[in-house]
């Protein structure tokens, strides 16, 4: 069943208890349902079962199925395979079900495949020997392993095959999460890629000494292996001697010398403590042995049989200098070895940044380098990683020396119980703002504010502490109350983090504030208690109860109080609570060296905490500073990550209205914005990863437009990373359109006002009601009056041609779309016009350019720019859209006014909006009559219908410049 796929399993197993003399035993299905159901659930029957039927539900290349991964189809297919008996389907299925993960998605050149050609590559060793690896421990279950080989697979089966005469460089982006597992998948693609034949590793681990060797420890821990590691050298001669995981046996074991023992070996040029160094005897360890030199190295017969070479190497110019000149000296056998570059934290220091609008302008230092290692070797792939993929994908494509990923972008499944910007956030909750508790709230449960208020007596920063302070004391609790989900019995780390500049003169100020708030906490004596107690009775105790998820705890204060002693003890036993991490090498490699040592402490630091570097345990983040982009600010999220076990003890103390230059800066509020940057570029990239034709809808050159923008001082990324790439055209069928630059001058908005006279007479005077089923939290339908009247497709268009916008650029790609919309592209008949009208007491209405009277909206414009937070009401938005699935489906009108469009019907949402600012003066001025329409500014929202699209499916066209070619490159529809 291993290669072959499932097989009748009531046969398989008489067949193999016939061979060990097991007759008798009883093996029908009903026992095997007895066995699941009354496994524990780390019992090694259950988890062997995860194993095999995550790796058939996810596997890709199933020549016994014809059915899709992950999908019920596919598990059907698998019961049939073993001859399940329905009851046994159930018990399976309640037991294991079918993985809802979506898989990563993919943005690709065409490729010739060769992963399936079995032949032409070696013997798979270490891939195997690290999923075994990381089955052995309690966070990574079949289905995260799966999942991690698909993606690597994915990454993979992309690169040239290493056996291929003709050499080929292909260039990809792998695109993660914040502290989410990106080491991970690039230590499987290592583990695939050796295994396949590549014979040179080289890791470019970040640009820190500190970052740099935690990659190289994970390497050598997960991949490389003890036998490597020491290459018949004693345990005390290893480099990991004083390793505490070295010395409890957690390194990977092969079990020999990959060499003796029908594999291969790896050779390691850099250790945890030594970056490449110019090899002192000359260049042999980077020569590759040839078992048959008149063969390349490339040749099966060679390449199978040589040892792969591995290395982990700063970012750094001089270091990538010795390696290069290292390089050269091989000679013509350098174009014989397939090599794998791997970049971590690619979109730093790696682009180039020189504008391409000076072509005599030298490359910058690391990009210069990596340009000169691909022209070095023919046979090289270059992949890099990050969280933040702006800068890379605003990467001149057409520079050919440079990284841009021209022949792939993978964007990574967002991992279970990984806690990123959603679960501090409460994205579009469909729960009023003062119905929301710690239950249901991100933000109520996770987030506090910090206020410039706050730096006169640092009681932000006292609470913070005292947070810190109570939740080590829970951590404690827990630790006595049973085992901790983790492995190793306890909670190793436990950290707070402090980041408000990434100066060094202000580290050392606030480690001093810090040190007095910590001496002065009296977290020994009844006054600290006394303050710990209001703050677990009024925070702690109750997001918990919430939010537990099982673990335990304390039914009062007075159960936690006998551990806030051990908590103290942990932290600040040595007098020493604080560590500053800003480039102190000792204070790197020892205090703050979480391999090496169980850490209980409060970080302060700046640019070293803000890439890269993993802040083991952390539990409480105090955060006042800003940055100037959205790739540099999420890379300072160190908060995000994996909290298994305590998730319900996070907290992030956030600035709110801190002074940043010559702006105010909601911090959280930019978070938020940047969350739905990151959400929608991704989303973007699952949506057009769809094959038409069989065929890619996008390559990744096409890419770059793709990029939002929530918050005009914060851009995507640095401005000398951003090239210039134009969206001419967005398809949205079925999807709401929102535009969001209105004009602000009162001319532009009368003249507006004025050219949406036609549709504001066509509303009808009688309102319509529409109702929304009832939502999560409430057993009552929604119901919503509104104004309705119905214009044609034409009329409508020849209003939006019209409008004045502040930035036109914004709104021409949709209107682009929607112009197609008379019979070029699709057909839409006609469009709905819903004015919603408010009830509440206070509402003012108004004549409007000689409409019938129409409540007047309060809307606030976004700080520092033109454009509001948000125009449709979401209980219209529900309406309008669930209008639209239903007409375009086979589905039956029904009460709700469904019967209103035709599956060639459009529906727009109108709202007479005024600026929140100037609403008590529009009301003042014109209760109930007529409005100026110099201050009502006529925003909307319309939905096309689901088929506004032609039979191509393609939903984007691209305008692209490049510094090759500044003539505008047009790319069909």
């Amino acid at each position: 069943m291993q290669t072959l796929g499932p097989a009748p399993l009531s046969a398989t197993l008489e067949f193999f208890a016939t061979q060990q003399g097991l007759g008798g035993t009883d093996l029908s299905q009903a026992a095997l349902r007895d066995a699941l159901t009354t496994a524990h659930s780390d019992h090694a029957l259950l988890w062997l079962w995860r194993k095999k039927l995550a790796d058939w539900d996810f596997r890709t290349d199933a020549k016994w199925t014809g059915t899709e991964p992950r999908t019920d189809a596919r598990r059907a297919a698998i019961h049939d395979k073993l001859g399940f008996e329905p009851e046994t389907r159930k018990v399976v299925d309640d037991l294991i079900p079918v993985s809802r993960l979506s898989g990563p998605v993919v943005i690709s050149k065409e490729f010739t495949p060769w992963r399936a050609a079995r032949s032409q590559q070696g013997h798979d060793w270490y891939w195997p020997k690290y999923a075994g690896l990381l089955a052995t421990r309690p966070s990574w279950d079949a289905e995260a392993i799966a999942n991690l080989d698909e993606a690597a697979e994915r990454v993979v089966e992309r690169l040239a095959d290493p056996t291929a005469e003709q050499p080929y460089q292909s260039r990809g982006l792998v695109v993660g999460y914040v502290q989410s597992g990106k080491t991970a998948n690039f230590t499987g693609v290592v583990a695939k890629a050796v295994d396949a034949g590549y014979r040179l590793v080289i890791v470019l681990g970040g640009t820190l000494n500190l970052l740099r060797a935690q990659t190289q420890r994970r390497l050598d821990m997960e991949l490389v292996g003890r036998e490597n590691i020491l290459r018949n050298a004693s345990e005390v001669e290893s480099d990991y001697a004083d390793d505490e995981d070295w010395v409890r046996d957690k390194f990977l074991r092969h079990g020999g010398r990959p060499s003796t023992m029908g594999a291969f070996d790896i050779i390691r040029l850099t250790t945890r403590d030594n970056d490449y160094k110019p090899l002192a005897q000359g260049i042999g360890e980077l020569e590759i042995e040839k078992r048959e030199q008149t063969l390349p190295l490339y040749h099966p017969r060679n390449l199978h049989h040589s040892a792969a070479r591995l290395m982990v190497v700063k970012k750094n110019k001089m270091v990538l200098g010795k390696l290069v000149k290292d390089l050269r000296r091989i000679g013509p056998l350098l174009g014989e070895i397939p090599v794998l570059i791997i970049d971590d934290e690619s979109d730093e220091a790696s682009p180039n940044t020189t504008s391409p609008n000076k072509p005599d302008a030298n490359r910058t230092a690391i990009n210069e380098k990596i340009s000169e290692l691909l022209r070095l070797m023919p046979r090289a792939q270059y992949v890099g990683y990050t969280a933040t993929p702006f800068a890379n994908v605003f990467i001149d494509p057409s520079d050919t020396e440079d990284i841009f990923p021209r022949d792939f972008i993978i964007s990574l499944d967002r991992p279970a119980e990984y806690m990123g910007v959603q679960e501090f956030h409460d994205l579009d909750s469909e729960i009023p703002p003062q119905e929301r508790t710690v239950a249901n709230s991100q933000e109520k449960a996770h987030v506090r504010d910090v206020r410039p208020t706050d730096e006169e007596d640092d009681s932000s920063l006292r609470e913070a502490m005292d947070m810190f302070v109570l939740t080590a004391a829970m951590k404690v609790y827990r630790e006595c109350a049973g085992p901790v989900p983790l492995g190793v019995g306890h909670f190793r780390h436990h950290t707070m983090l402090v980041h408000e500049s990434r100066l060094q003169l202000d580290h050392r100020e606030l480690r001093g504030r810090l040190l007095k708030l910590w001496h002065e906490g009296g977290y020994a004596g009844a006054a600290g208690h006394e303050r710990l107690r209001q703050l677990f009775e009024s925070d702690v105790a109750p997001v918990s109860a919430a939010r537990a998820d099982g673990y335990a705890v304390p039914a009062s204060f007075e159960e936690l109080a006998p551990h806030i002693g051990a908590a103290w003890m942990r932290i600040g036993g040595n007098e020493n609570p604080v560590i500053v991490v800003n480039g102190d090498k000792d204070i790197e490699r020892g205090e703050a060296d979480f391999d090496r040592r169980g850490i209980w402490k409060i970080l302060v630091g700046g640019q070293k905490l803000s890439r890269g570097y993993t802040v083991e345990g952390l539990t409480v983040t105090y955060y006042r500073r800003s940055a100037g982009n959205a790739s540099t600010m999420m890379q300072m999220g160190r908060w995000f990550g994996f909290r298994r076990g305590y998730r319900d003890l996070v907290r992030l103390y956030v600035g709110r209205e801190e002074t940043f230059g010559k702006k105010d800066v909601d911090l959280y509020e930019a978070f938020e914005a940047i969350c739905r940057d990151e959400e929608t570029f991704r989303n973007q990239l699952e949506q057009y990863a769809v094959m038409v034709d069989g065929r890619p809808q996008i390559t990744p050159a096409q890419v770059p437009p793709l990029v939002s923008q929530h918050l005009p001082w914060l851009k995507p990324t640095s401005r000398n990373k951003m090239y210039n790439a134009e969206l001419v055209e967005i398809r949205s069928p079925g999807q709401p359109v929102e535009p969001a630059s209105y004009p602000t001058s009162a001319a532009a908005i009368r003249r507006n006002t004025e050219r949406w006279r036609p549709v504001l007479e066509a509303l009808g005077s009688t309102p319509t009601t529409f109702t929304n089923p009832p939502d999560r939290s409430s057993r009552l339908p929604r119901s919503f009056a509104a104004c309705t009247g119905v214009v044609s497709h034409n009329d409508l268009m020849s209003v939006l041609g019209q409008l004045e916008w502040s930035r036109p650029e914004n709104f021409r790609p949709h209107l682009t779309y929607l112009s197609q919309l008379d019979g070029t592209l699709a057909k839409v008949d006609d469009w709905l016009i819903v004015a919603p009208q408010l009830e509440s007491p206070g509402r003012v209405r108004a004549t409007i350019a000689g409409s019938l009277p129409l409540s007047l909206v309060q809307r606030s414009r976004q700080r520092g720019k033109d454009s509001f937070g948000r125009i449709a009401g979401l209980e219209h938005q529900i309406a309008a859209k669930r209008m639209v699935s239903r007409a375009s489906s086979s589905v039956a009108a029904d009460e709700n006014n469904e019967q209103l469009i035709g599956s060639r019907s459009g529906i727009v949402l109108l709202y007479p909006v005024v600026d929140s600012d100037k609403f008590r003066t529009v009301e003042e001025a014109a209760p109930g009559s007529i409005a100026d329409p110099g201050s009502v500014i006529m925003a909307f929202s319309l939905i096309p219908p689901k088929t506004a699209i032609d039979s191509t499916r393609r939903l984007v066209r691209f305008r692209t410049k490049t510094s090759a070619d500044t003539a505008i490159i047009d790319l069909p529809a």
